[in-house]
């Protein structure tokens, strides 16, 4: 009788260990980090000025730190942004103005630059088409329990201790996932090198330069990449409008404490990770785009809940709907993206993917405060509740992935380029 494969390899295990103990760390700081640049002296339009900088460092990085993934290997990419982000946590500690919160953002988008895009690669690598879905649902289900933990020891934390003890717990957390992704990078050179694998080529222009190409011409095909980038968009800046408001309108408009946020964070992360399970296998029976759609609606109604209730007990709703949403669209966009896209362009991918829509949105951070103070509260967060629902068309009917012999076309090697443009993988 032939045994199954498992869904997930060791290697997977380890590195998702390590993203759970590292975003442990990141969620308990990333739903109050607008109150701590308060703290630190900031008024309401320079924390709209904070968020709008901050998200000039991860355009430096995300590209680069794609490619290197699809150049040098995931593990290895992953290992060293975590060294950059673990230099950021220690500017976050010992930080004494809000200015200086500019330099540890630095070293945390080099961090999600080269983490991010290369785990997501490694993921679809180790899984087929058949279970990419449950795949990608287990992953993010068990990547759940870090908004389970880290949003509610955020903010006790911050109540009790402060900031900068938080701050020091999560660099902590995040030095142990450090040495995890460096001990597996290591671990895996020397395997490849005992194996006497065809050494990889090394990074060069040329590389560079052809991939992004091969990526831009997807985009611009009019094909199911250049949907996916066109909805991408629209949802990158209507979310940037408000993303960094949320906690400043729950403290200041509704009234309800750090640790509440960090409860009801929690309480949605709880949500996603019972629903994820069979978002993944809808994704799989049903097809990515009724994932989207279906998860699309549910954070909508929680976006319109959150602006007309006015207590902790009346927001639990809302925080459950957006555990849901959460829960049916993760997995099935990130088997779409991971099927439309080579693998061999899949680290490029992301990174382009981030860059390019956060130079649309650069601007979207300081709007959103323009928005807040020159009209009411509410009025910045009616643009992504908008801005969804009129893009579910889009989606319903572009994010098709055509069908040869079972797969996308888009997702198919194509030949080998020439030597210093070989894929890494």
């Amino acid at each position: 009788m032939t045994r199954k494969p498992r869904l997930l390899s060791t290697t997977l295990l380890v590195l998702l260990f390590g993203m759970v103990v590292a975003n442990i760390g990141g969620n308990m700081y990333g739903p109050l980090l607008p109150l701590y640049v308060q703290e630190l002296g900031a008024d309401l339009s320079q924390v709209g000025v904070f968020f709008t900088l901050a998200m000039i460092a991860p355009l430096l990085f995300q590209i680069l730190g794609g490619w290197l993934s699809d150049s040098i290997g995931r593990v290895q990419a992953m290992a060293i942004g975590s060294l950059a982000g673990l230099l950021g946590y220690g500017v976050f500690v010992v930080a004494p103005s809000w200015g200086w919160l500019l330099l540890a953002m630095t070293g945390l988008a080099m961090a999600s630059s080269f983490v991010g895009p290369s785990f997501q690669a490694l993921v679809a690598e180790q899984s087929s088409e058949e279970t990419r879905g449950r795949v990608f649902s287990i992953t993010q289900g068990v990547f759940m329990i870090v908004g389970v933990i880290g949003a509610p020891l955020g903010g006790l934390l911050a109540d009790r201790l402060g900031f900068r003890w938080m701050f020091a717990v999560a660099a902590g957390l995040y030095g142990l996932a450090t040495f995890l992704r460096v001990f597996m990078a290591r671990r895996i050179c020397q395997q490849e090198a005992a194996t006497q694998q065809t050494p990889r080529p090394s990074p060069s222009l040329n590389h560079l330069k052809t991939s992004l190409k091969a990526l831009i011409a997807l985009i611009v095909s009019g094909g199911i990449v250049t949907w996916i980038f066109i909805s991408d968009g629209v949802s990158d800046v209507a979310f940037n409008l408000v993303g960094n408001l949320f906690p400043i309108y729950m403290n200041e408009i509704i009234g309800i404490s750090k640790t509440q946020m960090g409860v009801l964070s929690g309480m949605a992360s709880v949500v996603t990770m019972v629903f994820i399970v069979f978002g993944g296998w809808l994704s799989d029976k049903a097809g990515e785009r009724v994932g989207i759609v279906l998860g699309n609606l549910f954070i909508a109604a929680a976006i319109f809940v959150m602006l007309n209730v006015h207590s902790f007990a009346e927001l639990t709703p809302a925080w459950i709907s957006l555990g849901v949403g959460q829960a049916l669209a993760g997995p099935a966009y990130n088997s779409l993206i991971s099927k439309a896209v080579p693998n061999h362009l899949r680290g490029t991918a992301f990174g382009f993917f981030s860059t390019s829509l956060g130079v649309i949105s650069l601007p979207a951070p300081y709007i959103g405060t323009w928005l807040w103070q020159r009209f009411e509260p509410r009025l910045p967060f009616y643009v992504p509740l908008i801005a969804m629902l009129a893009m579910l068309p889009v989606i319903w009917f572009k994010f098709k992935l055509p069908q040869m012999n079972g797969l996308a076309p888009q997702a198919e090697e194509p030949t080998k380029p020439a030597a210093d443009s070989v894929s890494a993988d």
